[in-house]
């Protein structure tokens, strides 16, 4: 029953704000407000080749492309609302965001070359913990915006990882070694694909699961993930 006095009670237990700000002046389906939209420090990956997250992974992956959206420091605005994403149930903001990243993706001169979306995925205990994986809600929202395939059922993880927070590049490679595998690689096959997470910072889970990727006959790949940890 959707009820004013239900609406009202859920307005108090489950208030609907922004993420970043609190105002609760903001659409039903939207988890951040048009004004700190329009504040996320925008990096121009997708229109930059050669860029940050492209010299990542140099020597260490074979890519096509590789772009972030925004700029991930301390105490920002980015932070916050990937707090909120990770561990507030805010699975609105997740799509709102997938569907931001999606318009850049659109004006990207690479766009048109991909075949497929694929979302980084989490492991299954993780992924219950949680409720859902954020980077599957980021590829569903850039989906709804870009009409691109999305496979999320063709990549797995099999060995629960602890966090790399606080980990090296050489420590968190050797803990995402051998972590992944791509369960459907017929779907792939010949395929562009663009692989999408939340958040990148030394590229290891990335290229990890990259390298499987690649494995499969004919496919070629590309990288695209909400925010990039500026180095310090």
């Amino acid at each position: 029953m959707n009820s004013p006095l239900l609406h009202a009670i859920q307005s108090v237990f489950f208030p609907h704000i922004c993420a970043a700000c609190g105002t609760n002046q903001l659409p039903e389906n939207a988890g951040i407000c048009s004004s700190c939209l329009f504040e996320l420090p925008v990096t121009g990956f997708t229109q930059l080749p050669a860029n940050e997250v492209e010299k990542i992974f140099y020597g260490r992956l074979s890519l096509e492309h590789a772009a972030a959206t925004t700029y991930f420091t301390h105490k920002s605005i980015v932070q916050e609302i990937l707090h909120q994403l990770k561990y507030a149930y805010r699975k609105e903001l997740g799509l709102q965001l997938g569907a931001w990243m999606g318009f850049h993706l659109q004006s990207a001169d690479w766009f048109s070359k991909i075949d497929c979306l694929l979302p980084m995925p989490l492991h299954p205990k993780r992924k219950a913990t949680r409720g859902y994986n954020q980077a599957e809600l980021l590829a569903i929202g850039i989906q709804q915006q870009t009409g691109l395939p999305l496979y999320s059922d063709c990549l797995e993880r099999i060995t629960p990882t602890r966090s790399q927070t606080t980990q090296h590049r050489s420590e968190r490679w050797q803990n995402m070694r051998e972590v992944f595998r791509v369960s459907k690689p017929t779907a792939i096959e010949q395929k562009h694909v663009l692989l999408i997470d939340d958040v990148i910072t030394t590229g290891a889970t990335l290229e990890a699961m990259g390298e499987k990727i690649l494995q499969v006959p004919g496919t070629r790949l590309s990288l695209l993930c909400f925010a990039y940890t500026l180095p310090h």
